[in-house]
């Protein structure tokens, strides 16, 4: 719980507050009462806007409470030139609240597959596949019914990526009987997982192009390029760049069928610049480096080894699909090619001095890239972390019913361990600091320093 970082001085008023944690830093943190949100707190207390000449005015507002917080981060923005400047998307990146069609969560993706592999009796269902492999004993059927279908459901204890994994490491003890049903069924798993991660981008509703032309700004020239970091296998990133005229060296070479080629991201593009007296370079702008650390829809790996990027919509055979699919084997996945290259290339990239890491949409969940980051911190002690989520405050629930929040507490199955790491660290004087804000919401216009100015 983040409770101790607002120091009221009535204990008991606090206990009666609902406080959803809206910034936070070792300094000072910001919150609004989530069943009133017109009420603004600091960690002092209630915001009251300063005296006005005009009563009317006095009022706190939510545009002085996001002023408050673009100021501070502006300073963490602003306050020292960054010579490399990273920005990790996750899951979260690609969410636009209210539209369906993206940024569908693991537990969404589960329940499609649990859906459709019940629509045909030419493979088996997860019911079957579960017991097959004795994953849970075959029980993964929830006591209630789905509300949109009135059928049986998963049970929300459900774990996808647990299942694929005990499904993967079965796979070779399948019966002969059974193998040609079994493979066809993962097969369709993955196309599902696919199909429901294929987002095409649309400038009206996704952000991503705002957020490239502001860490392109902030970048400077004279090829300083930035490098966005993504776990996402979407092409909603790529789509964007070509929409603003943007070159990605992703680590593929530049021939027409493009192949990986880890050393593409040391380069750069540069033209002869004709001078009387000196020959100079000049670096083309509005370029930046493109690390897929679990792969992408645009990547196949060929008979012969090499890996290379084609349109997604050319790639149809799941087992030369380069993904690093949803499992609890993602770490031992990482060190194969090509994801051990762009492991390494982002271990590198945050180990860099003057470095400034952006995260959004990234849950802290994967402990293999949570504890590059917190080691990186602790050895880099010119790295700053800017961690940006829709909620910053994970460890504690919200009860719709009661109205309040509940503490999740170490041991359970939801409690994020890498999340109060990196509170932990910010804790010990760690340059750290978390916004609520998203990708597709809010996130530019706290970055670009839009609400300082908003009179409203």
């Amino acid at each position: 719980m983040f409770f101790f970082f607002f120091f009221f001085d009535n204990e008991k008023k606090l206990q009666d507050k609902q406080i959803e944690l809206h910034y936070l830093s070792k300094t000072i943190s910001y919150g609004i009462e989530k069943n009133d949100g017109n009420e603004f707190f600091d960690s002092y207390g209630v915001l009251e806007k300063q005296n006005s000449k005009d009563e009317s005015d006095n009022e706190f507002k939510e545009s002085d409470f996001k002023r408050l917080i673009s100021e501070k981060i502006r300073k963490t923005i602003y306050g020292e030139k960054y010579s490399n400047i990273v920005f990790l998307a996750g899951a979260g990146a690609s969410v636009v609240g209210g539209n369906p069609n993206y940024g569908k969560t693991v537990k969404m993706i589960a329940d499609d597959i649990f859906k459709k592999l019940h629509d045909t009796d030419k493979l088996y269902t997860l019911e079957e596949l579960a017991e097959m492999c004795r994953y849970k004993d075959g029980n993964i059927l929830g006591s209630t019914v789905s509300e949109s279908s009135g059928s049986l459901a998963l049970d929300t204890s459900f774990n996808l990526e647990d299942f694929l994994s005990v499904l993967f490491h079965f796979r070779p003890y399948v019966s002969e009987n059974d193998k040609t049903t079994f493979n066809n069924t993962i097969q369709k798993i993955l196309e599902l997982i696919k199909e429901n991660t294929n987002y095409s981008y649309d400038s009206k509703v996704l952000k991503h192009g705002a957020l490239l032309k502001f860490l392109s700004d902030l970048s400077g020239k004279d090829g300083n390029k930035f490098s966005v970091i993504t776990t996402n296998y979407d092409v909603l990133i790529e789509e964007a760049a070509s929409e603003n005229n943007f070159v990605i060296f992703d680590g593929f070479n530049f021939t027409p069928l493009p192949k990986f080629d880890s050393n593409m991201f040391e380069w750069n593009l540069v033209k002869e610049v004709q001078n009387i007296n000196t020959r100079e370079v000049e670096y083309k702008e509005k370029t930046f480096n493109l690390v897929k650390i679990h792969g992408s829809l645009t990547w196949e790996k060929r008979d012969n080894g090499d890996i290379v990027r084609k349109n997604r919509h050319d790639i149809t055979d799941t087992d030369k699909m380069v993904m690093v699919f949803p499992s609890s084997d993602k770490f031992a996945q990482s060190y194969q090619e090509p994801y051990f290259e762009l492991f390494t290339k982002f271990q590198e990239l945050i180990k860099r001095p003057n470095t400034l890491l952006i995260s959004s949409g990234f849950s802290f969940a994967d402990d293999h890239i949570s504890k590059m980051i917190t080691q990186a911190l602790k050895n880099n002690s010119s790295l700053k972390l800017l961690v940006t989520d829709f909620n910053i405050d994970p460890n504690r629930q919200w009860d719709e019913e009661e109205k309040k929040y509940t503490e999740i507490k170490e041991g359970q199955s939801q409690y994020n361990k890498n999340w109060s790491e990196l509170v932990h660290l910010m804790d010990e004087g760690y340059p750290i600091s978390f916004l609520k804000a998203t990708m597709n919401s809010d996130l530019v216009d706290y970055l670009s320093g839009r609400y300082l100015n908003d009179k409203d």
